[in-house]
């Protein structure tokens, strides 16, 4: 077996034919667009090189044949809550069901980000972002959401086997769109009703500004002070925002307002891969036609919640419920919008985010997890501090 730095062309094609290799014969895997992997590794295109820098392997047997690949990357802003030491990344790893091939892998890994200062490694974890290609799936290994790793149940073995441990979990909820949620949803939505100072109303394509500045409000206000959370301006959630209009459904994007104020999001786009499936990793002219034509028939019947959150300062006093009722219940299931409903992960770490996937009635469709490999062996291993 022999690692090969990913350094051309030919190097950057093959990392990304190992995943399609070792994982089209699976049931329920999709292939991700080239583009969406090449993105990660584009100076040009993801703003994380500002901050750090990664390198790519991809690995051959002896007579030629790709059997496995792995990133490693450092970013000088990525930390938690509670580190004591500087941790570095590993993701995009694919291998054959080899021990020893996994190790390889990882050792390799390991020596590069020690040789930067790093005194552990998380992953699989993205060089970016972390909605995107986050934590190695150990439940539900069919038709993952549109950006979220897809890999066979022995990545486990390999992962445990070589010494990583559970940093956090990161469980899913999907639920049916047509059943009724809970009672006490639309009792804490009624108690707030009565207030005309509560609002509710979902994005407008051509009001983006407006919205992106709500959007950032809330996020800067409920997750810039957790660990490894960091305020974004309003000219990231635009880039964002633009990024997301040719596929927003304007109906299942929802603000919540408190006497104007912005005081609640709930995100939520059509789940993109039900179109992407179709077109083996490639989006030229000819895909973009395809998704179009499967957008017009109404191919998508399934949506993925991609960010759910309350200001402080309002949290506990059924806003959650609020915002679900006016959006989820009157518009999305009354209008008959989509049949299925999936969330973004949720990390065990977050209690009140893990609640509301509970009460609503929703099932746990998938669970991920975020490993953890401390370089020094003697040290204590901690697993991510619970937010309160």
């Amino acid at each position: 077996m022999k690692l090969f730095v990913v350094n051309d062309a030919r190097t950057a094609r093959e990392f990304l034919d190992v995943h399609v290799i070792l994982n089209k014969h699976h049931e329920g895997w999709i292939q991700p667009l080239d583009k969406d992997i090449e993105d990660v590794f584009s100076p040009e295109r993801n703003k994380t090189f500002r901050s750090g820098e990664c390198v790519r392997w991809v690995m051959k047997d002896a007579s030629g044949k790709l059997i496995g690949r792995i990133a490693a990357f450092v970013n000088k802003k990525y930390r938690t809550m509670g580190d004591e030491q500087p941790t570095g990344g590993i993701g995009f790893f694919d291998c054959i069901n080899d021990q020893a091939a996994a190790n390889l892998l990882f050792d390799t890994a390991k020596q590069w980000l020690q040789e930067r200062g790093m005194g552990a490694m998380d992953g699989p974890i993205n060089f970016g972002d972390r909605d995107r290609w986050w934590g190695l799936q150990v439940e539900g290994y069919v038709n993952p959401p549109y950006g979220m790793n897809y890999n066979p149940p022995y990545y486990e073995t390999l992962f445990r086997n070589y010494g990583f441990e559970t940093f956090f979990n990161q469980v899913c909820f999907a639920l049916n769109v047509k059943d009724r949620i809970q009672d006490k949803f639309y009792e804490r939505h009624a108690a707030l009703a009565k207030d005309p100072n509560y609002s509710a109303r979902h994005i407008k394509k051509n009001q983006l500004e407006k919205f992106a500045q709500d959007f950032t409000t809330v996020y800067n206000k409920a997750w810039a002070q957790h660990g490894g959370g960091k305020e974004i301006t309003k000219e990231q959630t635009m880039t964002l925002f633009k990024k997301m209009k040719p596929v927003l459904d304007e109906k299942i994007v929802w603000f919540a307002y408190y006497k104007e104020d912005p005081i609640a999001i709930w995100i939520n786009l059509p789940e993109l891969n039900q179109y992407f499936k179709h077109m083996h990793g490639k989006f030229g002219l000819l895909q973009k036609l395809q998704f179009l034509w499967l957008k017009m028939i109404g191919a998508c019947r399934k949506f993925t919640g991609i960010v759910f959150g309350v200001v402080p300062e309002f949290q506990a006093k059924g806003v959650d419920a609020y915002i679900i009722v006016e959006g989820g219940t009157k518009v999305i299931q009354a209008q008959n919008l989509y049949d299925d409903y999936e969330m973004q992960w949720i990390g065990d770490f977050n209690p009140k985010m893990m609640n509301i996937g509970q009460s609503l009635g929703a099932y746990p469709s998938r669970r991920l997890v975020t490993f953890r490999y401390l370089f020094d062996r003697t040290k204590e291993f901690k697993r991510h501090p619970i937010l309160k």
